[in-house]
């Protein structure tokens, strides 16, 4: 009898890809149907802050099962603000894939580049789900890792022809448009802008990923133009704050789970705590899939801080597109 082979290494080149992407966002769709209509759940993570008095340091653990796929996952990460400026990355860590039914670990990927893969990809179903069809604007604030997953999976499900950016380290931003232009699929005009303001005014689609650690909001509510898609996935604690929660007021304000944004989202808390929305307010990507809500016209306002599950779809999802050679 032939022993099982040991589980796939899946790094980061086994990641980059389109089609690869598409997958993603669409293993991403399926499993928030799911957890809107309570198949599956996602438990809480476990998040250890460390470094005090200095920057606020993470180490974090989140596992999640998958019954319908008979996947599970476990995440390990760091978060460490203070990375990039020694030439490193914000976030370090490794996922475990594992078969439900037999217990075997199947699969050992990356987990810096599983967390901006699957980061982008929800940025991109939301994308997908609320920003009107065939917009081409998009302003992106940050030029890390996360901001280019983040033009990747919004390019993915719109047409986007123009990007403005920003970022407050100049040559960062630079070499990001210059990466920009060097990979992108079709012709793309690619702008760096001096202030956030320059960035994201008139522009159809708004991507913030920064590294704040402040309360002070990056983008101001009247910058944003009416009807404009916004995804939010920046901050390194629950109170950090990227857009003006004031903005949130008047918009269709969308998350992964209530639940998890009442704990993690520092423009969903700051706007609850100030009385401009209510949590009844907020609207689950999953009843977005599932047609039991649907964007009305407004700005919307996706503010995303992840879930353990949207590991495991992601990774289940690399992992059969690493099966099949990407197919």
């Amino acid at each position: 009898m032939t022993a099982p082979s040991g589980p796939v290494t899946i790094g980061a080149e086994d990641m980059a890809g389109a089609d690869r992407l598409v997958r993603v966002i669409d293993a991403l769709a399926e499993v928030f149907g799911d957890l809107a209509a309570g198949r599956t759940r996602s438990p809480s993570r476990t998040v250890v802050e460390h470094g005090a008095p200095g920057p606020r340091r993470q180490l974090l653990a989140g596992t999640a099962v998958w019954e319908r796929r008979g996947v599970g996952s476990v995440k390990i990460t760091t978060l460490t603000p203070d990375n990039p400026d020694r030439g490193l990355p914000l976030i370090h860590g490794v996922v475990v894939l594992t078969d439900l039914e037999t217990g075997r670990i199947t699969a050992l990927l990356d987990g810096a580049e599983l967390t901006a893969v699957r980061t982008g990809a929800v940025a991109g179903l939301a994308t997908r789900l609320c920003a009107p069809e065939g917009v081409e604007e998009l302003a992106v604030l940050g030029a890390g890792v996360q901001a280019r997953a983040l033009v990747r999976a919004v390019c993915a499900v719109r047409p986007i022809r123009s990007v403005r950016v920003f970022s407050r380290t100049r040559a960062r931003t630079e070499a990001f448009a210059e990466w920009l232009r060097a990979t992108s699929a079709h012709s793309v005009d690619v702008s760096v802008c001096d202030t956030a303001k320059d960035a994201v005014t008139d522009a159809a689609i708004i991507c913030t990923a920064t590294s704040t650690d402040g309360r002070t909001p990056l983008v101001a509510a009247d910058w944003v133009a009416p009807g404009a898609h916004v995804n939010v996935i920046g901050g390194t604690h629950e109170d950090a704050i990227e857009v003006d929660p004031a903005l949130l007021a008047s918009a269709f304000v969308v998350v992964e789970e209530r639940a998890a944004a009442l704990e993690d989202a520092g423009e969903v808390r700051a706007a609850l705590a100030y009385g401009l929305i209510g949590v009844t307010e907020l609207h689950e990507l999953g009843g977005l899939v599932n047609g039991t809500t649907a964007e009305d016209g407004r700005t919307s306002v996706f503010r995303g801080v992840g879930l353990a599950i949207e590991d495991t779809a992601a990774a289940a999802a690399l992992h059969e597109a690493a099966a099949t050679g990407g197919r």
